[in-house]
Protein backbone atom coordinates (compact mmCIF):
# COMPACT_ATOMS: atom_id res chain seq x y z
CA UNK A 1 0.00 0.00 0.00
CA UNK A 2 1.22 3.56 -0.26
CA UNK A 3 2.33 5.44 2.07
CA UNK A 4 2.89 9.35 2.46
CA UNK A 5 5.99 10.94 3.75
CA UNK A 6 5.85 14.37 5.66
CA UNK A 7 8.56 16.44 7.09
CA UNK A 8 6.89 19.36 9.00
CA UNK A 9 8.17 22.72 9.84
CA UNK A 10 7.44 23.87 6.39
CA UNK A 11 4.85 27.50 6.19
CA UNK A 12 2.53 27.07 3.24
CA UNK A 13 2.14 30.03 0.49
CA UNK A 14 0.71 29.59 -3.02
CA UNK A 15 -2.69 29.10 -4.37
CA UNK A 16 -4.85 25.36 -3.77
CA UNK A 17 -7.31 24.47 -6.59
CA UNK A 18 -10.39 23.55 -5.10
CA UNK A 19 -11.65 19.91 -6.70
CA UNK A 20 -15.61 19.41 -7.29
CA UNK A 21 -17.21 17.84 -4.10
CA UNK A 22 -17.19 13.85 -3.49
CA UNK A 23 -20.30 14.64 -1.68
CA UNK A 24 -22.03 16.39 -4.34
CA UNK A 25 -20.48 14.17 -7.36
CA UNK A 26 -22.18 11.07 -6.08
CA UNK A 27 -25.56 12.01 -6.11
CA UNK A 28 -25.60 13.61 -9.26
CA UNK A 29 -23.95 10.57 -11.04
CA UNK A 30 -27.05 8.61 -9.13
CA UNK A 31 -29.36 11.03 -11.12
CA UNK A 32 -28.28 10.19 -14.20
CA UNK A 33 -30.24 7.01 -13.75
CA UNK A 34 -33.70 8.84 -13.89
CA UNK A 35 -33.29 9.62 -17.65
CA UNK A 36 -32.98 7.91 -20.38
CA UNK A 37 -30.98 10.62 -22.03
CA UNK A 38 -27.40 11.98 -21.34
CA UNK A 39 -26.31 13.84 -18.24
CA UNK A 40 -23.07 15.52 -18.22
CA UNK A 41 -21.09 16.48 -15.34
CA UNK A 42 -18.07 18.70 -15.34
CA UNK A 43 -15.50 19.65 -12.53
CA UNK A 44 -15.63 15.42 -11.89
CA UNK A 45 -13.07 15.24 -9.02
CA UNK A 46 -10.62 12.04 -9.65
CA UNK A 47 -11.43 10.42 -7.15
CA UNK A 48 -11.58 6.62 -5.36
CA UNK A 49 -15.18 6.69 -4.78
CA UNK A 50 -16.47 8.30 -8.19
CA UNK A 51 -14.27 5.42 -10.39
CA UNK A 52 -16.39 2.79 -7.74
CA UNK A 53 -19.62 4.26 -8.27
CA UNK A 54 -19.00 4.12 -12.19
CA UNK A 55 -18.51 0.56 -11.82
CA UNK A 56 -21.78 0.76 -10.05
CA UNK A 57 -23.68 2.29 -11.85
CA UNK A 58 -22.31 0.41 -15.35
CA UNK A 59 -23.91 -2.50 -13.34
CA UNK A 60 -27.16 -0.83 -14.09
CA UNK A 61 -26.74 -0.12 -17.48
CA UNK A 62 -24.90 3.25 -17.21
CA UNK A 63 -22.63 4.07 -20.07
CA UNK A 64 -19.87 6.67 -19.35
CA UNK A 65 -17.70 8.71 -21.44
CA UNK A 66 -15.09 11.45 -20.37
CA UNK A 67 -14.71 14.53 -22.75
CA UNK A 68 -10.65 15.14 -23.36
CA UNK A 69 -9.09 18.16 -21.56
CA UNK A 70 -9.47 21.37 -23.43
CA UNK A 71 -7.38 24.12 -24.23
CA UNK A 72 -5.93 26.26 -21.34
CA UNK A 73 -7.83 23.96 -18.61
CA UNK A 74 -5.29 23.90 -15.75
CA UNK A 75 -3.71 20.66 -15.10
CA UNK A 76 -5.67 19.99 -11.67
CA UNK A 77 -9.16 21.02 -13.50
CA UNK A 78 -11.89 18.34 -12.99
CA UNK A 79 -12.78 15.83 -15.66
CA UNK A 80 -16.08 16.04 -17.64
CA UNK A 81 -18.19 12.63 -17.56
CA UNK A 82 -21.12 12.13 -20.11
CA UNK A 83 -23.77 9.58 -18.58
CA UNK A 84 -26.44 7.71 -20.46
CA UNK A 85 -28.79 5.31 -18.80
CA UNK A 86 -30.51 4.80 -21.87
CA UNK A 87 -31.97 1.48 -20.60
CA UNK A 88 -31.94 0.21 -17.50
CA UNK A 89 -30.41 -3.37 -17.82
CA UNK A 90 -30.80 -4.95 -13.63
CA UNK A 91 -32.69 -2.98 -11.14
CA UNK A 92 -30.01 -5.09 -8.45
CA UNK A 93 -27.32 -3.44 -7.00
CA UNK A 94 -25.21 -6.61 -5.41
CA UNK A 95 -23.79 -7.04 -2.14
CA UNK A 96 -19.82 -7.35 -3.53
CA UNK A 97 -20.60 -3.46 -4.98
CA UNK A 98 -22.76 -1.92 -2.12
CA UNK A 99 -20.40 -2.87 0.45
CA UNK A 100 -17.63 -1.05 -0.79
CA UNK A 101 -19.38 2.03 -0.85
CA UNK A 102 -22.40 3.49 1.43
CA UNK A 103 -23.32 6.10 -0.72
CA UNK A 104 -24.28 3.47 -3.54
CA UNK A 105 -27.22 2.46 -1.71
CA UNK A 106 -28.40 5.60 -3.05
CA UNK A 107 -29.58 4.04 -6.01
CA UNK A 108 -32.68 2.40 -4.62
CA UNK A 109 -34.50 6.01 -5.36
CA UNK A 110 -34.06 6.40 -8.96
CA UNK A 111 -34.77 2.34 -9.61
CA UNK A 112 -37.64 2.60 -7.88
CA UNK A 113 -38.89 5.49 -9.64
CA UNK A 114 -38.09 4.65 -12.89
CA UNK A 115 -38.44 1.39 -13.41
CA UNK A 116 -41.22 0.49 -10.07
CA UNK A 117 -38.23 -1.79 -9.02
CA UNK A 118 -34.96 -2.02 -7.26
CA UNK A 119 -33.21 -4.64 -4.65
CA UNK A 120 -30.14 -2.95 -3.41
CA UNK A 121 -27.92 -4.47 -0.85
CA UNK A 122 -28.01 -3.27 2.80
CA UNK A 123 -24.55 -1.61 3.08
CA UNK A 124 -21.98 -3.37 4.44
CA UNK A 125 -21.18 -3.75 7.74
CA UNK A 126 -24.77 -2.03 8.90
CA UNK A 127 -27.67 -3.28 10.36
CA UNK A 128 -30.92 -0.75 10.15
CA UNK A 129 -30.63 1.33 12.94
CA UNK A 130 -26.23 2.01 12.52
CA UNK A 131 -26.37 5.28 9.86
CA UNK A 132 -29.98 3.82 9.52
CA UNK A 133 -30.94 3.09 6.20
CA UNK A 134 -34.49 2.97 7.49
CA UNK A 135 -35.47 6.71 7.32
CA UNK A 136 -33.99 6.18 3.40
CA UNK A 137 -37.24 2.98 3.27
CA UNK A 138 -39.69 4.84 5.59
CA UNK A 139 -39.48 7.88 3.00
CA UNK A 140 -40.23 5.45 0.19
CA UNK A 141 -43.39 3.89 1.68
CA UNK A 142 -44.31 7.28 1.97
CA UNK A 143 -44.06 7.77 -1.76
CA UNK A 144 -46.15 4.66 -2.13
CA UNK A 145 -43.32 1.86 -2.39
CA UNK A 146 -43.60 -1.59 -0.76
CA UNK A 147 -40.29 -2.90 1.35
CA UNK A 148 -39.16 -5.78 2.11
CA UNK A 149 -36.28 -7.28 3.71
CA UNK A 150 -34.58 -10.55 2.05
CA UNK A 151 -31.48 -11.86 2.78
CA UNK A 152 -29.48 -9.20 3.30
CA UNK A 153 -31.84 -6.99 0.42
CA UNK A 154 -33.85 -4.47 0.59
CA UNK A 155 -36.71 -5.36 -2.68
CA UNK A 156 -38.55 -2.23 -3.13
CA UNK A 157 -41.57 -2.21 -5.55
CA UNK A 158 -44.15 0.17 -7.00
CA UNK A 159 -45.54 -1.63 -10.24
CA UNK A 160 -47.55 1.54 -10.74
CA UNK A 161 -45.38 3.99 -9.93
CA UNK A 162 -44.34 6.18 -6.93
CA UNK A 163 -47.19 8.92 -5.68
CA UNK A 164 -46.13 11.90 -4.09
CA UNK A 165 -46.53 12.16 0.00
CA UNK A 166 -45.69 13.67 2.87
CA UNK A 167 -42.16 13.08 4.36
CA UNK A 168 -41.47 14.27 7.79
CA UNK A 169 -37.81 13.36 9.05
CA UNK A 170 -37.15 12.79 12.67
CA UNK A 171 -33.80 13.86 12.34
CA UNK A 172 -31.76 15.51 9.48
CA UNK A 173 -30.65 12.67 7.06
CA UNK A 174 -28.41 14.22 3.69
CA UNK A 175 -28.82 10.37 2.19
CA UNK A 176 -31.91 10.05 2.47
CA UNK A 177 -33.24 13.54 1.45
CA UNK A 178 -31.07 13.01 -1.67
CA UNK A 179 -33.14 9.45 -2.12
CA UNK A 180 -35.99 10.74 -1.60
CA UNK A 181 -35.66 13.71 -3.81
CA UNK A 182 -34.88 12.33 -6.84
CA UNK A 183 -37.67 9.16 -6.71
CA UNK A 184 -39.75 12.37 -5.92
CA UNK A 185 -39.10 13.86 -9.41
CA UNK A 186 -40.66 10.87 -11.06
CA UNK A 187 -43.63 10.54 -8.86
CA UNK A 188 -47.09 11.50 -9.46
CA UNK A 189 -48.63 14.42 -7.58
CA UNK A 190 -46.63 16.97 -5.01
CA UNK A 191 -44.26 15.48 -2.27
CA UNK A 192 -43.04 17.50 0.45
CA UNK A 193 -40.11 16.55 2.68
CA UNK A 194 -40.07 17.95 6.38
CA UNK A 195 -36.57 18.78 8.32
CA UNK A 196 -34.97 18.22 5.50
CA UNK A 197 -31.40 18.47 5.20
CA UNK A 198 -29.85 22.09 4.19
CA UNK A 199 -26.44 20.99 3.16
CA UNK A 200 -25.27 22.76 0.00
CA UNK A 201 -25.23 19.19 -2.10
CA UNK A 202 -28.79 18.90 -1.74
CA UNK A 203 -29.24 22.43 -3.04
CA UNK A 204 -26.33 21.47 -5.92
CA UNK A 205 -28.66 18.40 -6.67
CA UNK A 206 -31.61 19.98 -6.57
CA UNK A 207 -30.28 22.28 -9.17
CA UNK A 208 -29.31 19.79 -11.36
CA UNK A 209 -32.63 18.01 -11.31
CA UNK A 210 -34.31 21.22 -12.17
CA UNK A 211 -32.36 21.52 -15.20
CA UNK A 212 -33.52 17.90 -16.25
CA UNK A 213 -36.52 19.32 -16.10
CA UNK A 214 -37.90 18.73 -12.32
CA UNK A 215 -40.22 20.65 -10.69
CA UNK A 216 -38.61 21.29 -6.86
CA UNK A 217 -38.50 24.24 -4.59
CA UNK A 218 -36.93 24.79 -1.44
CA UNK A 219 -34.00 23.02 -1.55
CA UNK A 220 -31.52 24.63 1.06
CA UNK A 221 -34.66 25.12 3.20
CA UNK A 222 -36.28 22.52 5.76
CA UNK A 223 -39.00 22.34 3.64
CA UNK A 224 -38.64 20.98 0.41
CA UNK A 225 -41.39 20.77 -2.42
CA UNK A 226 -41.41 18.66 -5.39
CA UNK A 227 -43.75 18.43 -8.14
CA UNK A 228 -43.37 15.24 -10.23
CA UNK A 229 -43.09 14.91 -13.82
CA UNK A 230 -43.43 12.51 -16.18
CA UNK A 231 -39.93 12.13 -17.16
CA UNK A 232 -36.86 13.71 -17.07
CA UNK A 233 -34.45 14.69 -20.26
CA UNK A 234 -30.51 15.43 -20.31
CA UNK A 235 -28.57 18.21 -19.07
CA UNK A 236 -25.32 19.79 -18.75
CA UNK A 237 -23.82 20.83 -15.11
CA UNK A 238 -20.94 21.22 -13.00
CA UNK A 239 -20.27 19.83 -9.76
CA UNK A 240 -19.91 22.39 -6.59
CA UNK A 241 -16.50 23.13 -4.79
CA UNK A 242 -15.36 20.54 -2.31
CA UNK A 243 -16.36 23.07 0.85
CA UNK A 244 -14.67 19.75 3.10
CA UNK A 245 -11.46 19.88 0.84
CA UNK A 246 -11.56 23.68 0.90
CA UNK A 247 -12.17 23.96 4.78
CA UNK A 248 -9.26 21.41 5.40
CA UNK A 249 -6.83 23.25 3.61
CA UNK A 250 -7.49 26.61 5.28
CA UNK A 251 -6.95 24.49 8.96
CA UNK A 252 -3.84 23.31 7.46
CA UNK A 253 -2.82 26.66 6.75
CA UNK A 254 -3.69 27.85 10.02
CA UNK A 255 -1.84 24.86 11.86
CA UNK A 256 1.23 25.84 9.64
CA UNK A 257 1.32 29.43 9.19
CA UNK A 258 1.53 31.45 5.70
CA UNK A 259 -0.67 32.63 3.05
CA UNK A 260 -2.50 30.35 0.95
CA UNK A 261 -5.57 31.18 -1.93
CA UNK A 262 -8.59 28.22 -2.30
CA UNK A 263 -8.96 29.25 -5.27
CA UNK A 264 -12.72 28.00 -6.44
CA UNK A 265 -13.93 28.17 -2.45
CA UNK A 266 -17.32 29.69 -1.62
CA UNK A 267 -17.87 31.47 1.85
CA UNK A 268 -21.06 30.66 2.35
CA UNK A 269 -20.59 26.98 2.32
CA UNK A 270 -17.89 27.20 4.88
CA UNK A 271 -19.28 30.19 7.13
CA UNK A 272 -19.33 28.37 10.28
CA UNK A 273 -15.87 26.63 9.93
CA UNK A 274 -14.67 29.39 8.71
CA UNK A 275 -15.64 31.03 11.68
CA UNK A 276 -14.10 29.21 13.83
CA UNK A 277 -10.76 29.29 12.33
CA UNK A 278 -10.82 32.81 12.90
CA UNK A 279 -11.34 32.20 16.48
CA UNK A 280 -8.34 29.84 16.73
CA UNK A 281 -5.93 32.72 14.59
CA UNK A 282 -6.55 32.69 10.78
CA UNK A 283 -7.02 35.62 9.00
CA UNK A 284 -9.80 34.40 6.60
CA UNK A 285 -10.51 36.59 3.34
CA UNK A 286 -13.20 36.28 0.78
CA UNK A 287 -11.86 37.21 -2.71
CA UNK A 288 -13.62 36.78 -6.38
CA UNK A 289 -11.20 33.80 -7.03
CA UNK A 290 -12.14 32.09 -3.77
CA UNK A 291 -10.94 32.37 0.19
CA UNK A 292 -7.98 33.47 1.33
CA UNK A 293 -6.41 31.91 4.54
CA UNK A 294 -3.19 33.64 6.28
CA UNK A 295 -1.50 32.96 9.98
CA UNK A 296 1.23 35.10 10.94
CA UNK A 297 2.66 32.47 13.01
CA UNK A 298 1.08 34.05 16.38
CA UNK A 299 -0.20 31.39 18.83
CA UNK A 300 -3.17 29.51 18.16
CA UNK A 301 -6.65 29.59 20.19
CA UNK A 302 -8.48 26.90 21.94
CA UNK A 303 -11.97 26.68 20.74
CA UNK A 304 -15.07 25.03 21.86
CA UNK A 305 -17.20 23.25 18.83
CA UNK A 306 -19.96 20.96 18.60
CA UNK A 307 -20.31 19.19 15.17
CA UNK A 308 -24.14 20.00 13.62
CA UNK A 309 -26.25 19.67 10.64
CA UNK A 310 -25.55 22.40 7.95
CA UNK A 311 -25.22 25.29 8.40
CA UNK A 312 -23.41 24.11 11.49
CA UNK A 313 -20.03 22.65 12.23
CA UNK A 314 -19.66 19.77 9.91
CA UNK A 315 -18.66 16.48 11.24
CA UNK A 316 -16.65 15.74 8.03
CA UNK A 317 -14.09 18.56 9.33
CA UNK A 318 -13.90 17.15 12.92
CA UNK A 319 -10.85 15.28 13.05
CA UNK A 320 -9.43 18.32 11.08
CA UNK A 321 -10.06 20.57 13.48
CA UNK A 322 -9.12 18.04 16.34
CA UNK A 323 -5.70 17.79 14.53
CA UNK A 324 -4.68 21.59 14.64
CA UNK A 325 -5.76 22.52 18.39
CA UNK A 326 -3.51 19.67 19.14
CA UNK A 327 -1.19 22.70 19.05
CA UNK A 328 -3.24 25.85 20.64
CA UNK A 329 -1.93 27.58 23.61
CA UNK A 330 -4.98 25.76 25.93
CA UNK A 331 -7.99 23.61 26.03
CA UNK A 332 -10.13 22.95 23.74
CA UNK A 333 -13.43 21.16 23.76
CA UNK A 334 -15.11 19.11 20.48
CA UNK A 335 -18.49 17.36 20.60
CA UNK A 336 -19.42 14.86 17.61
CA UNK A 337 -23.04 14.87 17.80
CA UNK A 338 -23.27 13.17 14.43
CA UNK A 339 -21.36 10.00 14.02
CA UNK A 340 -20.73 7.18 16.41
CA UNK A 341 -17.23 5.98 16.22
CA UNK A 342 -15.85 9.09 14.58
CA UNK A 343 -12.32 9.69 16.89
CA UNK A 344 -10.88 6.90 15.83
CA UNK A 345 -7.44 9.70 14.88
CA UNK A 346 -7.14 9.98 18.80
CA UNK A 347 -4.97 7.46 19.18
CA UNK A 348 -2.88 8.19 16.07
CA UNK A 349 -2.57 11.88 16.99
CA UNK A 350 -1.66 10.46 20.42
CA UNK A 351 1.47 8.78 18.61
CA UNK A 352 2.58 12.57 17.48
CA UNK A 353 2.36 13.61 20.95
CA UNK A 354 -1.05 15.18 21.09
CA UNK A 355 -2.67 15.15 24.79
CA UNK A 356 -6.46 14.24 24.19
CA UNK A 357 -9.19 12.81 26.63
CA UNK A 358 -12.41 11.03 25.84
CA UNK A 359 -15.38 11.24 27.30
CA UNK A 360 -18.21 9.61 25.44
CA UNK A 361 -18.95 11.80 22.44
CA UNK A 362 -16.74 14.61 24.21
CA UNK A 363 -13.22 15.50 23.32
CA UNK A 364 -10.38 17.34 25.25
CA UNK A 365 -8.11 18.64 23.64
CA UNK A 366 -5.27 19.95 25.85
CA UNK A 367 -2.74 22.11 23.48
CA UNK A 368 1.11 20.73 23.28
CA UNK A 369 3.88 22.98 22.84
CA UNK A 370 5.25 20.95 19.85
CA UNK A 371 3.96 18.16 18.50
CA UNK A 372 7.07 15.27 16.92
CA UNK A 373 6.69 13.20 13.58
CA UNK A 374 5.69 9.37 13.89
CA UNK A 375 4.84 6.52 12.08
CA UNK A 376 0.72 6.82 12.05
CA UNK A 377 -2.05 4.31 10.66
CA UNK A 378 -5.05 6.16 8.75
CA UNK A 379 -8.04 4.24 9.89
CA UNK A 380 -10.75 6.26 7.56
CA UNK A 381 -10.87 9.39 5.24
CA UNK A 382 -11.30 12.32 7.54
CA UNK A 383 -8.87 10.97 10.03
CA UNK A 384 -6.47 10.01 7.51
CA UNK A 385 -6.08 14.00 6.35
CA UNK A 386 -5.79 15.17 10.01
CA UNK A 387 -2.79 13.21 10.23
CA UNK A 388 -1.26 14.92 7.67
CA UNK A 389 -2.42 18.49 8.87
CA UNK A 390 -0.83 17.46 12.05
CA UNK A 391 2.07 16.02 10.53
CA UNK A 392 2.80 19.34 8.50
CA UNK A 393 3.34 20.80 12.02
CA UNK A 394 5.32 18.09 14.09
CA UNK A 395 9.26 18.13 14.14
CA UNK A 396 10.83 15.48 12.19
CA UNK A 397 9.22 13.18 9.65
CA UNK A 398 5.70 11.43 10.17
CA UNK A 399 5.01 8.34 7.82
CA UNK A 400 1.17 8.11 7.22
CA UNK A 401 0.27 4.39 6.28
CA UNK A 402 -2.98 3.59 4.15
CA UNK A 403 -3.67 5.64 1.85
CA UNK A 404 -5.92 4.91 0.30
CA UNK A 405 -8.39 6.10 2.65
CA UNK A 406 -7.38 9.38 1.38
CA UNK A 407 -7.61 9.15 -2.58
CA UNK A 408 -11.26 8.25 -1.69
CA UNK A 409 -12.39 11.78 -0.82
CA UNK A 410 -8.76 14.63 -1.44
CA UNK A 411 -7.70 14.36 -5.30
CA UNK A 412 -3.94 14.78 -5.38
CA UNK A 413 -3.56 16.02 -1.76
CA UNK A 414 0.19 15.79 -2.02
CA UNK A 415 0.71 17.58 -5.03
CA UNK A 416 -1.51 20.72 -3.95
CA UNK A 417 0.40 21.13 -0.44
CA UNK A 418 3.63 20.39 -2.43
CA UNK A 419 3.26 23.13 -4.46
CA UNK A 420 2.79 25.23 -1.28
CA UNK A 421 5.88 24.25 -0.42
CA UNK A 422 5.16 21.21 2.22
CA UNK A 423 7.86 18.45 2.25
CA UNK A 424 5.39 15.70 1.25
CA UNK A 425 6.10 12.65 -0.84
CA UNK A 426 3.91 10.06 -1.79
CA UNK A 427 5.80 7.01 -1.62
CA UNK A 428 4.65 3.53 -3.43
CA UNK A 429 3.52 0.71 -1.67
Amino acid sequence: MDKIRIVGGSRLNGTIPISGAKNAALPLMIASLLTDETLTLANMPRLADVAMLKRILGNHGVDMTVSGKRAGEAELSGETVHFTARTIVDTTAPYDLVSKMRASFWVIGPLLAREGFAKVSLPGGCAIGTRPVDLFLEALEKLGATIEIDAGYVVASAPNGLTGGRVVFPKVTVGATHVTMMAATLAKGETVIENAAREPEIVDLAECLIKMGARISGAGTSTIHIHGVDRLHGARHAVMPDRIEAGTYAMAVTMTGGDVLLEGARYDDLARPLEILSQVGAEITPTNEGIRIYRNGADLQPVNVTTEPFPGFPTDLQAQLMALVCRADGTSHIRETIFENRFMHVQELARLGAEIHLDGQNATIVGVPMLKGAPVMATDLRASVSLVIAGLAAEGETMVNRVYHLDRGFERLEDKLSRCGATIERIAG
